[in-house]
């Protein structure tokens, strides 16, 4: 079997291990057994009409004497491009308008107040073939650009956050960036989150689009929680999840397109840790398939010249801050995770383990103000 076709590691399991053994390889890998979460028919029967997963699962906070609840639910989006790479440009992005557009009305039946879509949803990711065109005619205004007053249709019809990871394109410097834009459920701009990494490895050397974001750990306060947006390769840092963290951010999404050579291993692993060190929700979404394009390239990386880059593997999930985590989305199908979260939770989990309390920041502070001077030299006792 290729990775193409292994749907995913819970499907594996289930098929294949006796329920008591699989109850404990879960507790092992995912933490505490997440309760499935009741969604409506109507939403399941859409779903499969739509031809997309769609689950759901839910996380509790213990009930508190002064606090009331705080539940939360999100939806990670998940999906293939729909025309082939070298369709008309408007064509492509008119067509993902209309895919998303049947998976956000599935998400409103699911009572979805924050949605997230993978990195740079609009478009294939073609960053590795270091083309400029027609590529960069997908970039557009993060203000006023075709696919911002889309979504902010799609956030006034439904009264929902609409997270849009697109290419922009801001006209007054003439500069392109990754960034995610905030749609409030009102259908105003809340703001928008630039992509602080950027990767220069194999054939994701992204730096011939765009370069690092200039908007800083920005923390969006929303109707429903104060959210972030950690873009990709951001996930591999464990200090740009912190900085959001430290901004106050209760939930962090990662918008992301990777593929299996290169990070599966790591995918289950990173969010769920920065869930655990920030005591935050954390939200992976990845996106699936195979894109071809019609030129050739290659990376710099000793591979052959190649007309794709891998399987995006989407196993899109949610973390908590107690370290449980949903399982994941399919590997290769498009698909809606609906997830409820009582953010008390983050909380309550840092008033057990105490992180942020006993973590010596000033002497880090102190420590890395040393290491980035040009004279620096390593505390080693020989």
């Amino acid at each position: 079997m290729s990775t193409t076709e292994f749907e995913s590691l819970d499907k594996c399991l289930e098929s294949h291990l006796p329920e008591e053994e699989l109850k404990e390889v879960k507790r092992i890998l995912y933490g505490k057994e997440t309760k499935k979460l009741e969604l409506p028919s109507s939403a399941v029967d859409a779903a499969t009409d739509r031809d997309f997963e769609l689950k759901g699962f839910q996380f509790d906070a213990a009930q508190e004497q002064l606090r009331p609840p705080r539940k939360v639910r999100v939806g990670l989006v998940q999906h293939h491009i729909v025309l082939p790479t070298d369709a008309p440009v408007m064509e492509q992005v008119n067509a993902m308008h209309s895919r998303i557009g049947e998976m956000v009305e599935v998400a409103a039946m699911c009572g979805v107040n924050i949605i997230c879509f993978q990195e740079t949803w609009t478009m294939p990711f073609a960053f590795c073939t270091r083309e400029k065109e027609p590529w960069l005619e997908f970039s557009e205004s993060a203000e006023n650009g075709h696919t911002t007053r889309f979504c902010q249709e799609l956030a006034t019809k439904h009264n929902m956050v609409i997270i849009s990871p697109i290419l922009e394109r801001e006209d007054v410097h003439n500069t392109v960036w990754n960034t995610a834009v905030v749609i409030s459920n009102s259908g105003n701009v809340l703001g928008k989150s630039r992509k602080h990494h950027i990767p220069r490895i194999g054939d994701f050397n992204e730096s011939t689009y765009y370069m690092e974001g200039d908007t800083g750990h920005t923390v969006f306060q929303t109707h429903f929680g104060k959210i972030a947006v950690n873009i990709c390769y951001g996930r591999h840092h464990p200090l740009n999840w912190f900085m959001y963290s430290m901004n106050g951010a209760e939930i962090i999404f990662n918008p992301s397109a990777t593929v299996g050579t290169l990070s599966e291993p790591m995918w289950p692993i990173e969010a769920r840790n920065a869930a655990i060190a920030n005591h935050c929700f954390t939200c992976a979404i990845n996106r699936v398939g195979t894109e071809h394009f019609k030129s050739e390239f290659t990376s710099g990386d000793g591979q052959k010249a190649h007309h794709d880059f891998g399987h995006f593997y989407g196993s899109s999930y949610v973390a908590a801050p107690d370290g449980s985590r949903t399982p994941g989305l399919s590997r290769t199908r498009d698909g809606l995770l609906v997830v409820e979260m009582d953010l008390n939770l983050n909380r309550q989990i840092s008033d057990r383990w105490n992180f942020k309390m006993t973590g010596r920041y000033s002497e880090y502070a102190e420590e890395l103000t040393e290491a980035v001077r040009p004279d620096f030299k390593p505390k080693i006792v020989k």
